[in-house]
């Protein structure tokens, strides 16, 4: 090699080392710069983790504890004492040990204290249960997200059939949606029960 191609080789080694430590300088500045923000965020991380591992440990406590005392409400129903404490642990699961407590029983005056209850699905199977009567039924009908909507529907234009107002009937059954499971019936009472 000539001294010159050395000379050139040299220079392209200084400029390439020259350049790596160029950027090992300004690495060690952002760092710097930086540390406190970057330290911050991974003790962030690392808390928000660590709280989410507690969280779920301590749903999962409460959910086993709640179905422990669900359990022995099975085997004792009278148990007030039971009954309270599955309350404190997980009101919606409350809700719903009264509501099957209350349908067993055909218990009316519990049925209309869970119309009131936090868990929606309670509050509208309560309301349903408790609609008797074909105005009771359509005007639980007419909310937007009954569960049993149409089967309150085809239950009052039964009970209107039932009083010989066959076009009442007609009308109510006209409102039970086309993608029901209910429609071969509502086909039916209209074949059969509305002239």
């Amino acid at each position: 090699m000539s001294l010159k191609e050395n000379i050139n080789m040299v220079k392209e080694e200084l400029n390439s080392e020259e350049k790596f430590f160029e950027k090992a300088v300004m690495t060690e500045k952002f760092v710097k710069k930086y540390k406190n923000v970057m330290i911050a965020s991974v003790v962030a991380i690392v808390l928000v983790v660590g709280a989410n591992i507690v969280y779920n440990i301590n749903e999962e406590g409460k959910v086993s504890a709640a179905n422990a005392v669900l359990l022995k409400l099975q085997s004792d129903p009278s148990d007030a004492a039971t009954l309270s404490e599955l309350k404190k642990l997980s009101p919606n699961l409350h809700d719903v040990w009264l509501y099957s407590q209350a349908i067993a029983n055909s218990d009316i005056e519990l049925l209309k204290g869970l119309k009131s209850s936090d868990a929606m699905i309670i509050t509208d199977l309560a309301k349903y249960e408790l609609a008797q009567d074909t105005a009771a039924l359509e005007e639980y009908a007419s909310k937007q997200n009954a569960i049993y909507r149409d089967l309150a529907l085809v239950k009052s234009a039964v009970m209107l059939l039932n009083e010989n107002k066959a076009d009442k009937a007609k009308t109510v059954l006209s409102k039970v949606s086309a993608e029901s499971s209910l429609n071969e019936l509502v086909s039916v009472l209209k074949h059969y029960g509305v002239n």
